[in-house]
């Protein structure tokens, strides 16, 4: 019979690791326990959050999937692996999530708190939200009273008496807490048994059944498990040591006595309960009654409704004015036809409301000037592109509007938009504006262990000393290797690996690795809802400043099917913005992203050139290499151009395929007409993450629902790397179809890149835009270029000075700071036909923009001493020398010397009188010093000093003799350098490699000279 047994038994108040730094087992480890006790259910009741429950939700489906799987399996051909006669085998059962939290009052009363339905469930995330919002990012305050004065009906709570008490007598003060929450709350309250496993569990149960007596409430037993097993233990304890500073030797009383403290069976449980055995039957019977599940949270897109018109309608108008804005002239039919086609299915899915909250949203950065780009699943559509969320044109590519909107996915299509960096904020705030606080907030982003850090912290926990952490830590690569080879590189940094202290600390450290640390907020992930969100999840504060955020990341909205619109901020747009202004005001061209000149072959001739400094995506080493061989020559070749050099393609080893191929080099094949299809316009190579997925789907035999997960399962791969658990099934797919091993090998190989890198067609084809409109500013108007992109700093690859090194080598001249001339940014000046780069002041180094507006505001018909800008500005003597430094004053005919001896007798609050002297103006004088001239090399280092960049010469103008083989004192400089350096001279010199007037050319390890 006990076979037979319908699991009943259910675990209300189990802490996990989502109780940041205290529980060390994730939501997923308890709910596979849970199945392997044959509980029922489990309810995850992290202390005043509910971060971690989607994760266990997630794993409960896994589970009843694999279960179904299994027994489709066995119906169609059997029980796996021979029966005794007579024996029935147990029917496994998927344990069931019970949502809940572990509500910590200020008073330090413990609560579990279980909603019984979905209304209850809204009133506990209204209940998180207040102790949240009223604290700083990561506390809450919540106060006995909060309990009494909210509406907590369709909640049970369970009341945790003190773990300390094995006497009544103790518990005065409590008592008298816990009276004022029954008399309120009693009809929904039961008091928690729970052991502690310390030797008095008797009297402690004996006394928490005495005083739930006393409180008239019934009593229900719970093992409040921290663990999902005991081998967690040693983990518990170094999470202890890392919470409170402390090392795990020095822990006394707040280590874990025992492992005691572990996910329990119903028939444990029973055992340790004893004569309280029936508080076991009343928590089977509370479980029963909790009835909600995530499953019934249904998020709604905010209607967007606008004067009465319905959002089909509105998107529909929207659509079709947008198509006469973008096709002047009149859109092509199959332009039109595709309009048609994207805006019935749609219609048919209803998801008209999220195209219509992402256009409202860019409608507002273009009303202000401020660029922005759309990316993601869905944006490069007609829809998108006649609502002005993305620039590209539909035209281009051969993208297909059902990959990313599809009835077989019942999930909203995907679209992040890139703003400029310097003005994100402004969209932000206005989200917060329109849809309010309680309708929108930002993603979460869970902070997880990786590499140096936990072998930082967990060291420290272990009390390994610092020279040991320094060295683990510098040493990473040794850390991820394999064992053998991990003990190896220790020896070689002089550590012992079969040293019990550091064997133990290395292997806490794999173990905490993707363990949860904090929460931080996604980089502009939004949810906006048309209802209330903080009753869809909770909201608290983020760190910085007028920024909320809920507790749940882009897997867990994701996994319950919530909207997520990507505010994301990216400095090339900021750049590109710009460039657009001073194209503007300097030459009177009016372009944005869609109307610059398109298909420009002297654009792709630089390109083949390399010529990418400061360009978009293209402009790292590894693209500057790659662009000489690619050769774009149309805007398509430039989708591909971005998105193959990513860690995909060349983990997957599919760059050189490629190149092959567009060569000439190597014959196009594919492996079958299929797969042609997809790859087609690829040459075969899968280079896009849609390919990978379409090569499971057709290729490995994958279904629908197996693809949805592969895909889910990238985005989690950098955690939990388990997108290699269907690596079985892909070869075994793709061997079944006829495909050769190593392409099917080469295929899964790029798709494990994907889980860190993927990038979609969709995202290549933006990026792309981004590439050719910055190629094509830097080719015609490189002076504007350098200028924006100076302007937009930080950001790129490059420094100021090579920025400026490079556009003086396009012809640009570049004028240095001028007290009289020049603003806070960098700015152009016409001088006849051609344009002069003049530096703003932003280049000095500690120079502020406020200040710098109060002397240009104050400059008037110009400036005639330094003292004349203390006294006009009013600018602190300190700002006055930094633009001494930068030789702001040389217009004055003042030297830099001069300047800095001025600027240094200025002294804050002196009086500004109108005379020095006398009222005759004949007053003592110091007599003028004799400054000494900077030679050329001191006016170098001078300026880089003030300004990190020069416009005299470049620091290696002045050793170039020097270094060039053949001078003079080539040979004894050498010598002197070698015996300083305490080597042979034969190792000294490479780079003086070079021939004279080669000194730039880069050295044999192939890393390019500093500029």
């Amino acid at each position: 019979m006990n076979i037979l047994r319908v699991a009943m038994f259910a675990e209300l108040s189990a802490t996990s690791c989502f109780t940041f730094l205290s529980g060390p087992s994730h939501p997923e480890d308890y709910m596979i326990r849970a199945e392997e006790l044959d509980m029922a259910g489990l309810a995850i009741a992290d202390v005043n959050s509910v971060a971690g429950i989607v994760r266990a939700h997630q794993q409960a489906r896994d589970i009843a999937r694999a279960i179904r799987e299994r027994e489709d399996w066995e119906n169609t051909h059997g029980p796996m692996g021979p029966l005794r006669p007579g024996h029935v085998p147990p029917r496994p059962r998927a344990p069931r999530l019970i949502p809940a939290t572990g509500l910590l009052l200020s008073d330090g009363t413990e609560i579990t708190a279980l909603p019984e339905t979905r209304t209850g469930w809204a009133r506990l995330c209204r209940l998180l939200t207040l102790g949240q919002r009223r604290a700083e990012k990561g506390d809450c305050i919540l106060h006995p009273a909060d309990l009494l004065d909210e509406d907590l009906t369709a909640l049970r709570l369970l009341l945790h008496p003190p773990r300390g008490l094995t006497s009544p007598r103790g518990a005065g003060a409590w008592l008298k807490g816990a009276h004022r929450l029954t008399r309120r709350l009693g009809g929904q309250m039961s008091l928690a048994l729970a052991p502690a496993y310390d030797g008095q569990d008797t009297a402690r149960l004996n006394t928490q059944a005495m005083l739930a007596r006393r409180l008239g409430l019934p009593t229900v037993a719970t093992g409040r498990p921290v663990m999902h097993h005991a081998r967690r233990r040693k983990l518990a304890d170094v999470m202890t040591a890392i919470r409170t500073g402390r090392t795990v030797d020095s822990l006394g009383r707040d280590a874990l006595a025992n492992g005691e403290q572990r996910l329990r069976s119903e028939a444990e449980l029973r055992r340790i309960m004893g004569p309280h055995e029936d508080a076991v039957d009343r928590a089977i019977d509370l479980a029963r009654s909790l009835t909600f599940s995530l499953d019934e949270l249904r998020y709604e897109y905010p209607s967007e409704i606008a004067e009465g018109e319905s959002p089909s309608a509105r998107l529909s108008r929207l659509a079709h004015a947008g198509l006469d804005w973008r096709y002047p002239h009149g859109a092509p039919d199959r332009v039109r036809a595709m309009l048609r086609h994207e805006l019935d299915l749609i219609a048919k899915l209803n998801y008209e409301p999220y195209f219509l909250t992402v256009h409202d949203v860019v409608a507002f950065a273009r009303s202000n000037n401020i660029l922005c780009q759309g990316r993601g699943s869905a944006a490069n559509s007609v829809v998108c592109y006649a609502l002005g969320v993305t620039s590209v044109s539909p035209e281009v590519g051969t993208m297909v509007f059902e990959r990313f909107v599809s009835e077989a996915r019942d999930e909203p299509p995907d679209i992040d938009v890139d703003f400029e960096h310097e003005r994100r904020e402004e969209v932000i705030q206005w989200i917060y504006q329109r849809y309010g606080r309680h309708r929108a907030g930002l993603c979460a982003t869970v902070i997880h262990y990786r590499g140096k850090r936990a072998i930082r912290e967990v060291g420290r926990a272990m009390g390994l000393t610092q020279d040991t952490i320094s060295a683990l830590s510098s040493q990473l690569w040794g850390f991820f290797a394999a064992g053998g080879l991990a003990d190896q590189r220790m020896r070689e940094i002089g550590l012992d690996p079969d040293d019990p202290r550091l064997k133990q600390t290395m292997a806490l450290i794999h173990e905490i690795e993707g363990f949860p640390r904090h929460l931080s907020q996604h980089v502009g992930g939004f949810v906006m809802t048309e209802g209330r969100l903080d009753e869809l999840v909770p909201i608290e504060n983020a760190t910085m400043e007028d920024r909320t955020v809920i507790c749940w990341d882009k897997d867990d909205i994701d996994t319950l099917g919530i909207l997520k619109v990507d505010v994301l901020a990216l400095g090339m747009l900021t750049c590109i913005r710009k460039a657009f202004d001073l194209l503007t005001r300097h030459e009177g061209m009016a372009l944005d992203l869609a109307t610059v000149p398109k298909e420009d072959a002297r654009v792709y001739d630089m390109l083949c050139k390399a010529d990418t400094i400061g360009v978009f995506q293209v402009e790292s080493r590894a693209q500057m290499n790659f662009l000489p061989r690619m050769r774009p020559r149309c805007f398509y070749d430039l989708v591909i151009e971005v998105a193959i050099i990513r860690p995909g393609p060349i983990q997957g080893d599919m760059v050189h395929p490629y190149i092959r191929r567009r060569n000439g080099e190597e014959k196009v094949e594919f492996p079958s007409d299929d797969l042609g299809r997809v790859l087609g316009k690829t040459l075969g190579v899968p280079l896009f993450q849609e390919q990978a997925m379409q090569i499971a789907i057709i290729g490995a035999g994958f279904t629908p629902e197996e693809a949805d997960r592969l895909r889910r399962s990238l985005a989690t791969f950098k955690k939990h790397g388990n997108v290699s658990e269907f690596r079985t099934r892909f070869m075994r797919g793709m061997a079944k179809n006829g495909y050769d091993e190593d392409f099917a090998g080469r295929c899964f190989s790029q798709i494990e890149g994907f889980g860190s890198y993927g990038f979609p067609e969709s995202h290549a084809a933006s990026f792309a835009l981004l590439v050719y409109a910055s190629s094509w500013i830097k080719r015609h108007h490189p002076g504007i270029f350098a200028c924006a992109l100076l302007n937009s700093q930080p950001m790129g690859f490059y420094a100021p000075s090579q920025i400026i090194r490079d556009a003086r080598e396009h012809g640009v001249e570049v004028r240095p700071v001028d007290i009289n001339t020049s603003h806070w940014d960098n700015t152009m000046e016409r001088d006849g036909p051609r344009l002069a780069l003049r530096l703003g002041f932003r280049q000095i180094r500690g120079m502020g923009e406020e200040e710098c507006e109060w002397i240009t505001a104050a400059r008037g018909n110009g400036y005639t001493s330094v003292g004349d800008v203390w006294r006009r500005a009013g600018v602190a003597p300190a700002q006055v020398e930094r633009l001494a430094a930068a030789d702001a004053f040389g217009s004055l005919g003042i030297s830099r010397r001069a300047a800095i001896w001025e600027a240094k007798a200025l002294r804050p609050g002196a009086p500004l009188p109108l005379f020095d002297g006398d009222i005759d103006g004949e007053g003592i004088t110091e007599p003028a010093a004799l400054l000494p001239e900077m030679t050329p090399g001191e006016a170098v280092v001078e300026d880089f000093v003030a300004m990190r960049l020069s416009l005299r010469a470049h620091p290696v103008a002045f050793l170039r003799e020097i270094l060039t083989p053949g001078h003079a004192d080539w040979k004894s400089r050498r010598a002197a350098a070698a015996q300083l350096a305490g080597q042979p001279e034969a190792e000294t010199g490479r780079a003086t490699e070079a021939g004279p007037g080669q000194v730039g050319r880069p050295s044999r390890t192939g890393h390019a000279p500093t500029q």
